[in-house]
């Protein structure tokens, strides 16, 4: 859902987070990967502008789910 809010491709996900696109096709499919590589995307993702939100934060249907922030990157990858 980040990545669709962002309207990166999965190659733009890679190029932020510095990871192989397969590393992002891999986790998208449910596949594993270790705890920094994760943190690497999320980071990148949230430094574009996408607030992660738990169970029951702030959000209308009350579970987890992503929000985009208006002053937000979203024109492309962070450099």
């Amino acid at each position: 859902m980040a990545r669709a809010a962002l309207k990166w491709s999965v190659r733009d996900v890679a190029a932020a987070a510095q990871v192989s696109p397969n590393t992002v096709t891999r986790i998208e499919s449910g596949g594993t990967s270790n705890a920094s590589t994760l943190g690497a995307i999320r980071y990148a993702f949230e430094a574009a502008g996408v607030t992660f939100l738990a169970d029951g934060e702030a959000s209308p249907a009350g579970g987890p789910g992503v929000r985009l922030d208006v002053d937000g990157g979203g024109d492309g990858p962070v450099d």
